[in-house]
């Protein structure tokens, strides 16, 4: 029987081998040549070419790699990043969320608050994470000025934030991007932070709204797309944020009662560019998976009336299960583009031998190991349920989703700007590396699953960030509980 250490060795020979098959293949090629031919015969050879045939044969070379590059995409980097933190006068442990829930018998009947307490207790949210000020209200605030002061706070915070990060100035920005799902007023949140910041009268601004909380990574392939085609040194000022003030559900649904426990506030500001100047991360691979064609996962988060009239978001019992099937779907388009040939090859061979021995034996096909194509994974923060549903499916390790379990337990699910605080805690924990890979994966309404590919360029210079003043306590050890709703 081997042992754990052989199997080791012999998978990290394989994954060497196979990963740089052309390279040994032309090590052996030149070896060979070079056993038949002497030094002297390849030095005779070069002297009896004519100069003017390698001089044709430079500027060949030149031009096709002129031409290369004029064919390729240009690359976009993240510049800089900045996460909204806040202050502890916005707490909202247990205690407070089940005082609050009693004094406001006339809103929410004792049933619904012990079921809620009792999710709250097992969604995988820690005592530290914080709601707006509208919640700390008895009703809640849920006024047009409530949710204005929410986006001011959170919005203004963030961008700050990545100002104070980056040599960016405001005037430098070419293209604005803002995105929250459910409150939009007038004007937009792209008009609100044009000004503040005074941004240039020719900014081109887009404000996208109802994705969810996928909208983050589908900002960042709209801006790839922008940046791709735009004069080289154009930024593009990305803003994620969910504002809760207004979506307060104060109905008996439990369906709908869930949001009220899992959503806490958060924004998030990226700052991105098709120039390397200054820029941290460079932008890889981008895919998007939609899956509202079929009608249970188009209905699986759907904002609606309750039977009294109460509006709020259903999140359906089947959301973990319906955000691994998207994923699924989706790593099908955008493993191929980020695994190694090693894991490939496993994959293409488990598929040939399924089709060999279709109807004489059950087959399972191999997992790839998405270990070998990334360093870091940060897994929306949308629930325990969520996180373990994607733990499971990519065979990943606790150490793997440490990020994203971390994140829900101090800041809650704060929508499309988690996976920039998962990402921050990467970097407060020193573990980012210049080369390092990392994988963003978020979920959201519609039903729709999205991969964002980076690689660091320039690890932080220090732990400043959304979790300085309490990275120390992390990782916590979370109870082991399963969820029952």
């Amino acid at each position: 029987m081997n042992s754990p250490l052989h199997v080791k060795f012999l998978k990290t020979m394989y994954r060497l081998v196979v990963n740089n098959f052309l390279a040994v293949v032309a090590m052996a090629v030149a070896a060979a040549m070079l056993q038949r031919t002497s030094p002297e015969d390849i030095l005779v050879r070069a002297r009896a070419i004519r100069p003017v045939h390698g001089l044709l044969a430079l500027l060949l070379a030149a031009a096709v790699a002129k031409l290369r590059r004029m064919r390729r995409q240009k690359d976009v980097y993240l510049v800089e990043y900045g996460c909204f933190r806040p202050k502890a006068c916005y707490r909202a442990p247990f205690a407070t969320c089940l005082e609050h829930a009693h004094l406001m018998p006339y809103l929410v009947d004792e049933e619904s608050v012990s079921f809620a307490i009792r999710l709250l207790q097992r969604s995988g949210l820690g005592e530290e994470t914080c709601v707006p000020e509208a919640y700390h209200y008895m009703p809640p605030d849920r006024s047009l000025k409530a949710s204005r002061d929410e986006t001011e706070l959170v919005i203004f915070s963030a961008v700050d934030d990545v100002f104070a990060r980056t040599s960016v100035k405001p005037e430098e920005i070419d293209v604005l991007i803002v995105n929250c799902s459910i409150f939009t007023p007038t004007p937009v949140f792209a008009d609100m932070v044009v000004n503040r910041y005074k941004l240039r009268g020719d900014v081109q601004s887009v404000n996208l709204s109802g994705m969810g909380c996928s909208a983050g990574l589908v900002s960042v392939g709209l801006a790839k797309n922008l940046l791709q085609v735009a004069p080289p040194g154009t930024h593009v000022l990305i803003v994620s944020t969910e504002i809760l003030s207004s979506q307060y559900y104060v109905g008996t649904e439990r369906a709908m009662l869930l949001p009220n426990c899992l959503f806490r506030m958060g924004a998030a500001a990226m700052i991105l560019s098709n120039s390397s100047h200054r820029a941290r991360f460079k932008l890889g691979r981008v895919v998007r998976t939609v899956t509202a064609a079929r009608d249970t996962d188009y209905r699986c988060v759907f904002q609606e009336e309750d039977d009294k009239g109460n509006t709020g978001i259903r999140l359906s019992k089947d959301l973990a299960t319906t955000a691994g099937h998207a994923l699924k779907s989706n790593i099908t388009a955008f493993g191929p583009l980020v695994l190694p040939a090693s894991e490939q090859l496993l994959v293409a061979l488990s598929l040939l031998k399924r089709k060999l021995l279709s109807g004489r034996a059950k087959v399972r096909l191999y997992r790839p190991d998405f270990r070998t194509a990334f360093e870091h994974i940060c897994i929306h923060a949308g629930g325990r349920g969520v996180i373990d549903e994607v733990q499971h499916g990519l065979g990943l390790s606790d150490e793997d989703v440490q990020a994203s379990r971390m994140t829900l337990h101090r800041f809650g699910n704060t929508s499309s700007s988690s996976v920039l605080y998962e990402l921050a805690y990467i970097e407060a924990k020193g573990q980012m590396r210049m080369g390092d890979r990392v994988w963003m994966i978020s979920f959201g309404a519609g039903f729709d699953c999205n991969s964002v590919a980076w690689e660091c360029i320039k690890p932080a210079a220090d732990a400043d960030g959304p979790w300085a003043d309490c990275i120390h306590h992390y990782p916590v050890q979370l109870p082991e509980i399963v969820m029952d709703i």
